[in-house]
């Protein structure tokens, strides 16, 4: 079997490389990465990878015709809620063109692969307090150009999709984190101020937005593995939480990490990262996905917390050394 991931360059792209590699050997990966978008974030030994931008849909014919896929695992895109906000329109061109490129690509060269869309949990936006734990049947009220940018994705790739004969299911994937997530987020950005400050790099202050939300955490390494279930067993036209079913505070993943410090720091508020659109609370539903594919999470969030601040660790610590080679 053919499978290619999109945007295989990412953060989850490269933990899911990894598992497939262990998981499944016998299957054949190929990979859509942005043009000049960097190597991939695991081994690349055996991975074919094809550059195209997802909104160029010449380009994206060209890829698919070169990896003709059996199923597409669609990761690519812009992930950042706080970013859609300063780039709107760019936040929906990737994420809304790019699906209707791919599977109108796909239709074109006559494939029919098995496509599973990774959506958000921004998508139910500004829900009931009463309504938590969200399932999939919870209104929609997405709060963000980010998160409408991943209603609009989702929809259009069932519109689209199933009548070109292609399996079609969704996610709306609730917050992962784990080794490699980029700083924009909450948490990374925690362990990664805290890296700068026990390497001398920054004073000991950490900078943070609003640490009372609470929001639903699961390691990535258990997600890649819902991703892959889903993919072989989802049910066509359905949409599916990936999340823990368990909600936390963003101060509770911070004192994890600070308890994990090698030294002492000041905590201050940034007024610059608060966003625009704050959900309170947002806290998932895994029933669905469990029911259909028998996955449960099985890393703790303080395992996910130790690697993530190792992982920082090392990128500080090398960035450092190349910075002393280089003065």
């Amino acid at each position: 079997m053919n499978v290619v991931i999109t945007g295989a360059s990412g953060f989850v792209g490269g933990h899911l490389v990894d598992y497939v590699r262990s998981y499944a050997p016998e299957v054949t990966l190929g990979g859509i990465v942005r043009p000049h978008g960097g190597a991939v974030a695991s081994s690349s030994a055996g991975l074919r990878l094809v550059e195209a931008d997802l909104a160029d849909p010449a380009g994206v014919g060209a890829a698919l015709s070169e990896l003709r896929p059996d199923a597409v695992i669609h990761l690519a895109g812009q992930s950042s809620p706080q970013q859609s906000w300063l780039d709107p329109g760019g936040t929906l061109r990737a994420n809304v063109l790019g699906i209707v490129h791919l599977i109108e690509g796909a239709r074109r060269l006559g494939l029919r692969p098995a496509i599973l869309v990774v959506g958000s949990a921004e998508e139910y936006g500004r829900a009931d307090s009463q309504d938590a734990p969200l399932s999939e049947a919870t209104p929609l009220r997405p709060g963000s150009p980010y998160a409408v940018s991943k209603v609009a994705q989702g929809l259009l790739a069932v519109e689209c999709g199933t009548p070109a004969g292609m399996r079609v299911v969704r996610t709306r994937t609730f917050h992962h984190t784990g080794p490699g997530r980029g700083e924009a987020f909450a948490e990374s950005s925690f362990a990664r101020q805290i890296a700068e400050i026990e390497a001398g790099l920054r004073p000991p202050v950490i900078h943070v937005g609003n640490l009372e939300a609470v929001r639903d955490f699961t390691d990535v390494r258990d997600v890649v593995r819902a991703y892959w279930a889903l993919l072989e067993r989802g049910q066509a036209g359905q949409v599916f939480n990936v999340c823990s079913g368990r909600g936390r505070r963003i101060r509770e993943l911070l004192d994890v990490l600070l308890g994990l410090a090698r030294a002492s720091v000041e905590i201050r508020v940034d007024p610059d990262r608060l966003r625009p659109s704050e959900v309170s609370v947002l806290v998932g539903d895994p029933s669905h996905l469990q029911a259909a594919t028998g996955w449960k999470p099985e890393i703790p969030i303080e395992k996910t917390l130790f690697d993530l601040l190792a992982d920082w660790r090392r990128r500080v610590g090398g960035a450092a050394a190349l910075g002393a080679i280089r003065s």
